[in-house]
Protein backbone atom coordinates (compact mmCIF):
# COMPACT_ATOMS: atom_id res chain seq x y z
CA UNK A 1 0.00 0.00 0.00
CA UNK A 2 1.37 3.42 -0.93
CA UNK A 3 1.77 6.21 1.61
CA UNK A 4 -1.03 8.07 -0.19
CA UNK A 5 -3.39 5.13 0.35
CA UNK A 6 -2.61 5.27 4.07
CA UNK A 7 -3.77 8.89 4.17
CA UNK A 8 -6.55 8.99 1.56
CA UNK A 9 -9.07 6.16 1.09
CA UNK A 10 -8.34 4.65 -2.32
CA UNK A 11 -5.36 6.93 -2.79
CA UNK A 12 -7.32 9.60 -4.65
CA UNK A 13 -10.37 11.84 -4.27
CA UNK A 14 -11.94 10.55 -7.50
CA UNK A 15 -12.25 6.79 -7.99
CA UNK A 16 -11.14 6.95 -11.63
CA UNK A 17 -7.83 8.46 -10.48
CA UNK A 18 -7.08 5.75 -7.92
CA UNK A 19 -3.91 3.63 -7.79
CA UNK A 20 -5.98 0.54 -8.65
CA UNK A 21 -6.84 2.07 -12.02
CA UNK A 22 -3.18 1.84 -13.11
CA UNK A 23 -0.55 -0.93 -13.27
CA UNK A 24 1.01 -1.75 -9.93
CA UNK A 25 3.78 0.68 -9.04
CA UNK A 26 3.20 2.74 -12.20
CA UNK A 27 0.55 5.27 -11.17
CA UNK A 28 2.33 8.64 -11.57
CA UNK A 29 1.67 11.47 -9.14
CA UNK A 30 1.34 14.65 -11.18
CA UNK A 31 3.26 17.81 -10.41
CA UNK A 32 2.05 20.00 -13.28
CA UNK A 33 0.55 20.04 -16.75
CA UNK A 34 0.71 22.16 -19.89
CA UNK A 35 -1.41 21.61 -22.96
CA UNK A 36 -1.70 17.86 -23.52
CA UNK A 37 1.34 16.93 -21.41
CA UNK A 38 1.84 16.31 -17.69
CA UNK A 39 4.96 15.90 -15.52
CA UNK A 40 5.23 13.62 -12.51
CA UNK A 41 7.19 14.03 -9.26
CA UNK A 42 10.21 12.31 -10.79
CA UNK A 43 10.34 14.69 -13.74
CA UNK A 44 8.95 12.20 -16.27
CA UNK A 45 6.65 13.73 -18.87
CA UNK A 46 3.68 12.05 -20.52
CA UNK A 47 1.26 12.73 -23.31
CA UNK A 48 -2.01 12.68 -21.37
CA UNK A 49 -5.35 11.50 -22.72
CA UNK A 50 -8.73 11.85 -21.05
CA UNK A 51 -7.36 15.13 -19.71
CA UNK A 52 -8.91 15.91 -16.34
CA UNK A 53 -11.42 13.05 -16.74
CA UNK A 54 -12.50 14.61 -20.07
CA UNK A 55 -12.81 18.11 -18.59
CA UNK A 56 -9.83 20.09 -19.90
CA UNK A 57 -10.86 20.06 -23.55
CA UNK A 58 -8.67 23.12 -24.26
CA UNK A 59 -5.62 21.61 -22.53
CA UNK A 60 -3.98 22.32 -19.18
CA UNK A 61 -3.15 25.94 -18.38
CA UNK A 62 -5.04 27.36 -21.38
CA UNK A 63 -4.07 31.03 -21.15
CA UNK A 64 -7.39 32.81 -21.92
CA UNK A 65 -9.19 30.73 -19.29
CA UNK A 66 -6.43 31.13 -16.70
CA UNK A 67 -6.34 34.89 -17.27
CA UNK A 68 -10.12 35.26 -17.07
CA UNK A 69 -10.23 33.34 -13.78
CA UNK A 70 -7.24 35.04 -12.14
CA UNK A 71 -8.45 38.52 -13.09
CA UNK A 72 -11.64 37.83 -11.10
CA UNK A 73 -9.82 36.22 -8.16
CA UNK A 74 -8.13 39.51 -7.36
CA UNK A 75 -11.56 41.14 -6.85
CA UNK A 76 -12.74 38.62 -4.25
CA UNK A 77 -14.13 35.12 -4.49
CA UNK A 78 -17.35 35.12 -2.50
CA UNK A 79 -19.92 37.66 -1.36
CA UNK A 80 -23.16 37.70 0.62
CA UNK A 81 -25.10 38.64 -2.53
CA UNK A 82 -24.91 37.48 -6.16
CA UNK A 83 -22.08 38.83 -8.30
CA UNK A 84 -23.06 40.80 -11.41
CA UNK A 85 -21.36 38.22 -13.63
CA UNK A 86 -24.01 35.65 -12.68
CA UNK A 87 -26.60 37.37 -14.87
CA UNK A 88 -24.31 37.54 -17.91
CA UNK A 89 -23.28 33.92 -17.45
CA UNK A 90 -26.93 32.82 -17.18
CA UNK A 91 -27.87 34.77 -20.30
CA UNK A 92 -25.00 33.26 -22.28
CA UNK A 93 -25.90 29.70 -21.25
CA UNK A 94 -29.60 30.17 -22.01
CA UNK A 95 -28.67 31.59 -25.41
CA UNK A 96 -26.32 28.67 -26.02
CA UNK A 97 -28.31 25.59 -24.97
CA UNK A 98 -31.42 24.68 -27.00
CA UNK A 99 -34.59 24.68 -24.90
CA UNK A 100 -32.93 26.29 -21.85
CA UNK A 101 -35.23 28.81 -20.18
CA UNK A 102 -33.68 28.97 -16.72
CA UNK A 103 -30.25 28.02 -15.38
CA UNK A 104 -28.66 27.11 -12.05
CA UNK A 105 -24.90 26.84 -11.49
CA UNK A 106 -23.27 24.32 -9.18
CA UNK A 107 -19.91 22.76 -8.47
CA UNK A 108 -20.13 19.14 -9.61
CA UNK A 109 -21.90 16.94 -12.10
CA UNK A 110 -23.32 14.85 -9.27
CA UNK A 111 -24.86 17.95 -7.71
CA UNK A 112 -26.48 18.98 -10.96
CA UNK A 113 -27.90 15.56 -11.78
CA UNK A 114 -29.24 15.07 -8.26
CA UNK A 115 -30.88 18.50 -8.44
CA UNK A 116 -32.55 17.39 -11.68
CA UNK A 117 -33.89 14.26 -9.98
CA UNK A 118 -35.22 16.33 -7.09
CA UNK A 119 -36.93 18.73 -9.49
CA UNK A 120 -38.49 15.90 -11.47
CA UNK A 121 -39.85 14.29 -8.31
CA UNK A 122 -41.30 17.57 -7.10
CA UNK A 123 -42.79 18.45 -10.49
CA UNK A 124 -44.41 15.05 -11.06
CA UNK A 125 -45.19 14.06 -7.49
CA UNK A 126 -43.53 10.70 -8.16
CA UNK A 127 -40.62 8.92 -6.46
CA UNK A 128 -39.00 6.60 -9.00
CA UNK A 129 -36.23 7.27 -11.56
CA UNK A 130 -35.37 5.22 -14.65
CA UNK A 131 -31.69 5.30 -15.65
CA UNK A 132 -29.93 3.90 -18.70
CA UNK A 133 -28.18 0.65 -17.87
CA UNK A 134 -25.35 1.12 -20.39
CA UNK A 135 -24.30 4.54 -19.12
CA UNK A 136 -21.77 4.15 -16.32
CA UNK A 137 -22.01 7.13 -14.00
CA UNK A 138 -24.68 9.73 -13.21
CA UNK A 139 -24.06 10.73 -9.61
CA UNK A 140 -22.39 9.77 -6.34
CA UNK A 141 -25.70 10.28 -4.54
CA UNK A 142 -27.93 7.48 -3.22
CA UNK A 143 -30.45 7.50 -6.06
CA UNK A 144 -27.79 6.34 -8.52
CA UNK A 145 -25.12 4.55 -6.47
CA UNK A 146 -27.70 2.12 -5.17
CA UNK A 147 -27.48 0.53 -8.65
CA UNK A 148 -23.78 -0.32 -8.11
CA UNK A 149 -21.99 -2.81 -5.84
CA UNK A 150 -20.62 0.20 -3.90
CA UNK A 151 -23.94 0.64 -2.13
CA UNK A 152 -22.79 0.29 1.49
CA UNK A 153 -24.17 3.08 3.62
CA UNK A 154 -27.27 3.54 1.44
CA UNK A 155 -30.60 2.61 3.09
CA UNK A 156 -32.09 -0.51 1.52
CA UNK A 157 -35.46 1.14 0.95
CA UNK A 158 -33.83 3.44 -1.62
CA UNK A 159 -33.00 0.53 -3.93
CA UNK A 160 -36.47 0.07 -5.35
CA UNK A 161 -36.71 3.71 -6.41
CA UNK A 162 -34.21 3.45 -9.26
CA UNK A 163 -34.86 1.11 -12.18
CA UNK A 164 -32.89 0.52 -15.39
CA UNK A 165 -33.67 0.43 -19.11
CA UNK A 166 -31.53 -0.21 -22.18
CA UNK A 167 -30.12 2.35 -24.61
CA UNK A 168 -31.63 2.36 -28.09
CA UNK A 169 -34.40 0.06 -26.84
CA UNK A 170 -37.68 1.92 -26.50
CA UNK A 171 -39.43 -1.31 -25.61
CA UNK A 172 -37.37 -1.75 -22.45
CA UNK A 173 -38.40 1.70 -21.23
CA UNK A 174 -42.01 1.17 -22.24
CA UNK A 175 -42.03 -2.04 -20.20
CA UNK A 176 -40.83 -0.13 -17.12
CA UNK A 177 -43.44 2.58 -17.59
CA UNK A 178 -46.14 -0.08 -17.83
CA UNK A 179 -44.76 -2.02 -14.88
CA UNK A 180 -44.70 1.13 -12.71
CA UNK A 181 -47.61 3.24 -13.97
CA UNK A 182 -47.57 6.88 -12.83
CA UNK A 183 -44.58 6.17 -10.57
CA UNK A 184 -41.54 7.17 -12.66
CA UNK A 185 -40.66 10.85 -12.31
CA UNK A 186 -37.63 11.02 -14.63
CA UNK A 187 -35.98 9.11 -17.43
CA UNK A 188 -32.25 9.70 -17.17
CA UNK A 189 -29.53 9.04 -19.76
CA UNK A 190 -26.63 10.42 -21.73
CA UNK A 191 -27.00 11.27 -25.39
CA UNK A 192 -24.25 8.88 -26.47
CA UNK A 193 -21.36 6.90 -25.03
CA UNK A 194 -19.96 4.12 -27.23
CA UNK A 195 -23.07 3.61 -29.33
CA UNK A 196 -24.77 6.42 -31.29
CA UNK A 197 -28.52 6.92 -30.97
CA UNK A 198 -30.58 4.93 -33.46
CA UNK A 199 -32.81 6.96 -35.81
CA UNK A 200 -35.97 7.94 -33.97
CA UNK A 201 -34.73 6.79 -30.56
CA UNK A 202 -34.77 10.16 -28.84
CA UNK A 203 -37.99 11.37 -30.43
CA UNK A 204 -39.59 8.09 -29.35
CA UNK A 205 -38.11 8.48 -25.89
CA UNK A 206 -39.57 11.97 -25.51
CA UNK A 207 -42.98 10.71 -26.66
CA UNK A 208 -42.90 7.87 -24.13
CA UNK A 209 -42.05 10.38 -21.40
CA UNK A 210 -44.81 12.78 -22.46
CA UNK A 211 -47.40 10.00 -22.78
CA UNK A 212 -46.56 8.72 -19.31
CA UNK A 213 -46.00 12.02 -17.48
CA UNK A 214 -42.28 11.56 -16.86
CA UNK A 215 -39.54 14.14 -17.47
CA UNK A 216 -36.72 13.42 -19.91
CA UNK A 217 -33.41 14.41 -18.29
CA UNK A 218 -30.30 14.47 -20.50
CA UNK A 219 -26.91 14.13 -18.81
CA UNK A 220 -24.49 16.22 -20.91
CA UNK A 221 -21.73 16.31 -18.31
CA UNK A 222 -19.39 14.69 -20.86
CA UNK A 223 -21.04 15.39 -24.22
CA UNK A 224 -21.57 19.11 -23.59
CA UNK A 225 -18.66 21.18 -24.97
CA UNK A 226 -17.19 18.02 -26.52
CA UNK A 227 -19.78 16.93 -29.08
CA UNK A 228 -20.62 20.62 -29.58
CA UNK A 229 -20.60 23.74 -27.42
CA UNK A 230 -24.40 23.61 -27.57
CA UNK A 231 -24.37 19.99 -26.51
CA UNK A 232 -25.22 16.66 -28.07
CA UNK A 233 -28.86 17.74 -27.89
CA UNK A 234 -28.02 20.23 -30.65
CA UNK A 235 -26.18 17.60 -32.70
CA UNK A 236 -28.99 15.05 -32.48
CA UNK A 237 -32.00 17.39 -32.08
CA UNK A 238 -32.87 15.97 -28.66
CA UNK A 239 -35.53 17.83 -26.68
CA UNK A 240 -35.09 17.13 -22.96
CA UNK A 241 -37.10 18.75 -20.21
CA UNK A 242 -33.91 19.20 -18.15
CA UNK A 243 -30.23 18.79 -18.95
CA UNK A 244 -26.98 18.97 -17.03
CA UNK A 245 -23.50 20.16 -18.05
CA UNK A 246 -20.13 20.18 -16.33
CA UNK A 247 -16.50 19.13 -16.81
CA UNK A 248 -15.49 21.11 -19.91
CA UNK A 249 -17.78 24.08 -19.24
CA UNK A 250 -14.94 25.89 -17.45
CA UNK A 251 -12.05 23.79 -18.83
CA UNK A 252 -11.82 21.68 -15.70
CA UNK A 253 -12.52 24.33 -13.07
CA UNK A 254 -15.32 23.34 -10.65
CA UNK A 255 -18.54 24.36 -12.39
CA UNK A 256 -21.70 22.47 -13.29
CA UNK A 257 -24.88 23.66 -14.95
CA UNK A 258 -28.52 22.63 -14.73
CA UNK A 259 -30.84 24.04 -17.38
CA UNK A 260 -34.42 23.36 -18.36
CA UNK A 261 -37.95 24.47 -18.89
CA UNK A 262 -39.17 27.37 -16.82
CA UNK A 263 -42.23 25.58 -15.46
CA UNK A 264 -39.96 22.91 -13.96
CA UNK A 265 -36.94 25.01 -12.95
CA UNK A 266 -39.03 27.66 -11.20
CA UNK A 267 -39.75 25.19 -8.40
CA UNK A 268 -36.26 25.93 -7.11
CA UNK A 269 -37.12 29.62 -6.71
CA UNK A 270 -39.86 31.65 -5.07
CA UNK A 271 -43.10 29.73 -5.51
CA UNK A 272 -46.41 30.08 -3.72
CA UNK A 273 -48.45 27.46 -5.56
CA UNK A 274 -46.34 24.41 -4.63
CA UNK A 275 -43.61 23.19 -2.28
CA UNK A 276 -40.24 24.74 -2.99
CA UNK A 277 -37.31 22.51 -4.06
CA UNK A 278 -33.91 22.81 -2.41
CA UNK A 279 -31.98 23.29 -5.62
CA UNK A 280 -28.17 23.55 -5.70
CA UNK A 281 -27.39 25.78 -2.75
CA UNK A 282 -23.68 25.69 -1.88
CA UNK A 283 -21.31 28.28 -0.44
CA UNK A 284 -18.90 28.11 -3.36
CA UNK A 285 -21.42 27.93 -6.24
CA UNK A 286 -21.38 30.49 -9.08
CA UNK A 287 -17.98 31.87 -8.13
CA UNK A 288 -17.09 34.85 -10.37
CA UNK A 289 -13.74 33.33 -11.34
CA UNK A 290 -15.37 30.07 -12.47
CA UNK A 291 -18.08 31.90 -14.41
CA UNK A 292 -15.43 34.10 -16.05
CA UNK A 293 -13.59 30.93 -17.04
CA UNK A 294 -16.80 29.55 -18.55
CA UNK A 295 -17.36 32.70 -20.61
CA UNK A 296 -13.79 32.43 -21.90
CA UNK A 297 -14.44 28.78 -22.83
CA UNK A 298 -17.61 29.69 -24.74
CA UNK A 299 -15.80 32.48 -26.59
CA UNK A 300 -12.91 30.17 -27.48
CA UNK A 301 -15.19 27.42 -28.74
CA UNK A 302 -17.04 29.82 -31.01
CA UNK A 303 -14.00 31.68 -32.29
CA UNK A 304 -11.77 28.67 -32.84
CA UNK A 305 -14.35 25.95 -33.64
CA UNK A 306 -13.00 23.75 -30.86
CA UNK A 307 -15.61 21.00 -31.14
CA UNK A 308 -14.71 20.52 -34.81
CA UNK A 309 -11.02 20.40 -33.86
CA UNK A 310 -11.65 17.71 -31.23
CA UNK A 311 -13.36 15.57 -33.84
CA UNK A 312 -10.57 16.13 -36.37
CA UNK A 313 -7.79 15.25 -33.91
CA UNK A 314 -9.65 12.16 -32.75
CA UNK A 315 -10.36 11.00 -36.30
CA UNK A 316 -6.67 11.28 -37.21
CA UNK A 317 -5.62 9.38 -34.08
CA UNK A 318 -8.22 6.66 -34.70
CA UNK A 319 -7.14 6.15 -38.30
CA UNK A 320 -3.44 5.88 -37.45
CA UNK A 321 -3.89 3.55 -34.47
CA UNK A 322 -6.30 1.36 -36.40
CA UNK A 323 -3.70 1.04 -39.16
CA UNK A 324 -0.96 0.07 -36.69
CA UNK A 325 -3.16 -2.52 -35.01
CA UNK A 326 -4.26 -3.95 -38.37
CA UNK A 327 -0.62 -4.27 -39.49
CA UNK A 328 0.04 -6.29 -36.32
CA UNK A 329 -2.95 -8.53 -37.02
CA UNK A 330 -4.62 -7.60 -33.73
CA UNK A 331 -7.74 -5.73 -34.89
CA UNK A 332 -9.95 -8.33 -33.22
CA UNK A 333 -8.23 -7.79 -29.88
CA UNK A 334 -7.38 -4.10 -29.51
CA UNK A 335 -10.15 -1.78 -30.69
CA UNK A 336 -11.04 1.90 -30.50
CA UNK A 337 -14.68 2.70 -29.86
CA UNK A 338 -16.82 5.78 -29.46
CA UNK A 339 -17.17 9.10 -31.23
CA UNK A 340 -13.93 10.61 -32.61
CA UNK A 341 -13.93 13.31 -29.92
CA UNK A 342 -14.35 10.71 -27.16
CA UNK A 343 -12.31 7.62 -28.05
CA UNK A 344 -11.91 4.74 -25.63
CA UNK A 345 -10.21 1.40 -26.21
CA UNK A 346 -11.22 -2.18 -25.57
CA UNK A 347 -8.52 -4.77 -24.82
CA UNK A 348 -9.64 -8.33 -25.51
CA UNK A 349 -8.16 -11.68 -24.53
CA UNK A 350 -7.49 -14.68 -26.77
CA UNK A 351 -11.19 -15.61 -26.64
CA UNK A 352 -12.21 -12.13 -27.75
CA UNK A 353 -13.63 -11.05 -24.39
CA UNK A 354 -12.87 -7.64 -22.79
CA UNK A 355 -10.18 -8.33 -20.22
CA UNK A 356 -8.84 -6.18 -17.38
CA UNK A 357 -5.44 -7.90 -17.44
CA UNK A 358 -4.94 -7.03 -21.10
CA UNK A 359 -6.13 -3.49 -20.39
CA UNK A 360 -3.45 -3.33 -17.69
CA UNK A 361 -0.88 -4.51 -20.22
CA UNK A 362 -1.85 -1.66 -22.54
CA UNK A 363 -1.49 0.88 -19.75
CA UNK A 364 1.82 -0.66 -18.66
CA UNK A 365 3.36 -0.53 -22.14
CA UNK A 366 2.09 2.97 -22.93
CA UNK A 367 3.22 4.49 -19.63
CA UNK A 368 6.71 3.08 -20.20
CA UNK A 369 6.75 5.00 -23.49
CA UNK A 370 5.54 8.29 -22.05
CA UNK A 371 1.83 8.02 -22.83
CA UNK A 372 -0.71 8.23 -19.98
CA UNK A 373 -3.82 6.85 -21.61
CA UNK A 374 -6.69 5.40 -19.59
CA UNK A 375 -8.55 6.32 -22.79
CA UNK A 376 -7.70 8.05 -26.07
CA UNK A 377 -10.01 10.99 -25.38
CA UNK A 378 -8.29 13.99 -26.98
CA UNK A 379 -8.11 17.68 -26.12
CA UNK A 380 -7.57 20.60 -28.49
CA UNK A 381 -3.91 20.80 -27.40
CA UNK A 382 -2.98 17.37 -28.79
CA UNK A 383 -0.48 18.42 -31.44
CA UNK A 384 1.05 16.33 -34.24
CA UNK A 385 4.09 15.48 -32.11
CA UNK A 386 1.92 14.12 -29.30
CA UNK A 387 -0.14 12.05 -31.72
CA UNK A 388 2.99 10.66 -33.40
CA UNK A 389 4.44 9.66 -30.02
CA UNK A 390 1.18 7.95 -29.12
CA UNK A 391 0.93 6.01 -32.38
CA UNK A 392 4.53 4.85 -32.05
CA UNK A 393 3.88 3.77 -28.46
CA UNK A 394 0.94 1.67 -29.65
CA UNK A 395 3.13 0.19 -32.40
CA UNK A 396 5.80 -0.74 -29.86
CA UNK A 397 3.12 -2.31 -27.62
CA UNK A 398 1.88 -4.76 -30.23
CA UNK A 399 4.59 -7.46 -29.78
CA UNK A 400 3.90 -7.65 -26.03
CA UNK A 401 0.17 -7.89 -26.70
CA UNK A 402 0.74 -10.71 -29.20
CA UNK A 403 2.99 -12.52 -26.74
CA UNK A 404 0.31 -12.24 -24.07
CA UNK A 405 -2.25 -13.75 -26.42
CA UNK A 406 0.00 -16.58 -27.56
CA UNK A 407 1.71 -17.52 -24.31
CA UNK A 408 -0.51 -16.14 -21.54
CA UNK A 409 -0.84 -12.67 -20.07
CA UNK A 410 1.25 -13.62 -17.02
CA UNK A 411 4.41 -13.70 -19.14
CA UNK A 412 4.15 -9.99 -20.02
CA UNK A 413 2.14 -8.44 -17.17
CA UNK A 414 4.29 -7.38 -14.23
CA UNK A 415 1.60 -6.71 -11.60
CA UNK A 416 -2.01 -7.21 -10.68
CA UNK A 417 -4.70 -6.25 -13.21
CA UNK A 418 -6.36 -2.87 -12.85
CA UNK A 419 -9.87 -2.86 -11.47
CA UNK A 420 -12.90 -1.56 -13.34
CA UNK A 421 -14.08 1.84 -12.14
CA UNK A 422 -17.80 2.02 -11.34
CA UNK A 423 -19.61 -1.22 -12.12
CA UNK A 424 -23.35 -1.49 -12.55
CA UNK A 425 -25.66 -4.16 -11.23
CA UNK A 426 -28.36 -5.73 -13.33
Amino acid sequence: MSVVNELIPGGAHTYAKGDDQYPEGMAPVIRRGAGCRVWDLDGNDYVEFGNGLRSTTLGHGFAPVVEAATDRLADGVNFVRPHHLEREAAERVIDLIPGAEMVKFGLSGSGATTAAVRLARAYTGRRMVAVCRQHPMFSTDDWFFVTTPMSAGIPSDVEGLTVQFDYNDLGSLDDLLQQFPEQIAAVFLEAETLEPPAPGFFSGLRKLCDDNGALLVLDEIITGFRWHERGAQYVYDIQPHLSTFGKAAANGLPLSILVGRRDVMRLGGFVEDSDRVCLLSTTAAAQPWALAAMLAVIDTYRQEHIADRLHEIGAKLRAEIDAVVADAGLSSHFQLRGRDCNLVYVARDADGHPNQAFRTLVLQELIERGVLAPSFVVCAAHDPGALEQTVEAVRAMMPAYRKGLDHGIECVLRGRPVRPTIRRRG
